[in-house]
């Protein structure tokens, strides 16, 4: 191994963290020191499958001097703990989403990573894949005019008809919001800046969940959290729209995304039940003053009327990872991750406050924000340093 090459060490060995390791080893900048888990049998598999070096404990890595960054795929409800004790370390940290389980523990790990000048990142990097990024560039070249409002709907019947072990998604940290609105809500951070007040209502539409996948096949689990959540967002640059994540609906074909502007709309269509919002790639459509056609005729899938915007952006494919790569070269720019750790616990509070705002029926304000990250260069990585 190049010994400049920003040196990372996996704790969370899980099947997420195929993609992440598949990924980064394309990248000069890094290499995939060791991994570690509860584990110790996974770890070494996975090890095994992607030649990584060293297999060792999660206290053993947090200890080891040589590496430079933790990389935290655990679950959420232990996200802040490992992501803190990686920083008291001294090791930079990138994480799965959310940045915590709740807002208390992230202003801890934010505020650790600032006080030892540490860098922190955060899935979802969705919103550096070529669909997103075309998205802020058709917003950038005034487009649609100025952002005037907005739509984002994500609704499934929950992860326990494929998931073989969902007990999280319906335990604290867990749920539609936290599971998949970190997607959407990064996407619009990214996209219209930080989030000014929010306010909403929930339901838990199902006390009890039977799972439907392998190996455990008709057990029932518990539901601790909220399972169908609508917010209303107002961002400080003005657009205010509404948010709507569910584990409660069987299908839909409402849009995953749109955003509205004084002289047009974008829209981020969803015809494929894995399609939407939380994917890199996919196509963007448009209308503007221009090009809308006011002829009412029938539509087949009611997008036929619309214009495609043209992608000269990379990474369409899932490129989960490519935020870790974004802070590799950010630690040695001395700049500001793009999937920063400040922008995943805005995230985070929004989503906290929607929920609270559900419970007692007022308005909150978000008292965190953060900086709206640069564009992805279409060439990146070239260029950096």
């Amino acid at each position: 191994m190049e010994t400049n090459r920003f040196r990372v060490g996996l704790i969370g060995c899980g099947v997420i963290s195929d993609i992440y390791l598949k990924n980064c080893a394309s990248f000069d900048v890094m290499d995939v020191a060791a991994c570690a888990s509860l584990d110790f049998e996974e770890s070494k598999a996975k090890a095994e499958a992607f030649g990584i070096p060293d297999v060792c404990t999660p206290d053993e890595l947090l200890g080891r001097e040589d590496i430079d960054c933790i990389l935290n795929l655990t679950i959420p409800a232990v996200h802040a703990e490992i992501s803190l004790a990686a920083l008291q370390s001294g090791k930079h940290v990138y994480t799965e989403k959310p940045i915590a389980a709740d807002v208390e523990d992230g202003r801890k790990v934010v505020a650790l990573a600032r006080e030892r000048g540490l860098y922190t990142g955060n899935a979802p990097d969705t919103f550096l894949g070529g669909r997103l990024q075309t998205c802020r560039r058709l917003l950038d070249e005034g487009l649609i005019g100025r952002p005037t409002g907005f739509s984002a709907f994500v609704g499934t019947h929950g992860v326990e008809r494929h998931h073989p072990n969902p007990d999280f998604y319906y335990k604290p940290g867990g749920g539609p919001l936290f599971d998949l609105g970190p997607y959407y809500l990064t996407a619009l951070v990214a996209l219209l800046g930080p989030v000014k007040r929010v306010c909403g209502f929930s339901r838990r539409t199902f006390d009890q969940r039977r799972i439907e996948s392998q190996p455990r096949n008709g057990e029932l689990l518990d539901v601790e959290v909220d399972t169908h959540i609508c917010g209303l967002l107002e961002f400080h640059s003005g657009p205010i729209g509404t948010l709507m994540t569910s584990f409660d609906v069987w299908d839909s074909q409402l849009p995953r995304l749109e955003i509205y502007g004084e002289e047009g709309t974008i829209c981020i269509p969803d015809p494929d039940p894995v399609d939407g919002a939380n994917i890199f790639g996919g196509k963007v459509y448009y209308k503007t003053r221009e090009t809308a056609r006011w002829n009412y005729r029938p539509r087949v899938d009611g997008l036929e009327d619309w214009d495609v915007a043209e992608n000269k952006h990379g990474y369409n494919t899932d490129s989960r990872g490519l935020g870790l790569v974004d802070l590799a070269y950010a630690v040695r720019n001395k700049r500001t991750p793009r999937a920063s750790g400040e922008m995943a616990y805005h995230v985070l509070e929004v989503m906290t406050e929607i929920l609270n705002a559900a419970g007692g029926g007022e308005y909150k304000t978000i008292e965190s924000t953060c900086v709206t990250p640069e564009p992805l260069p279409t060439n990146f990585p070239a260029g950096e340093a």
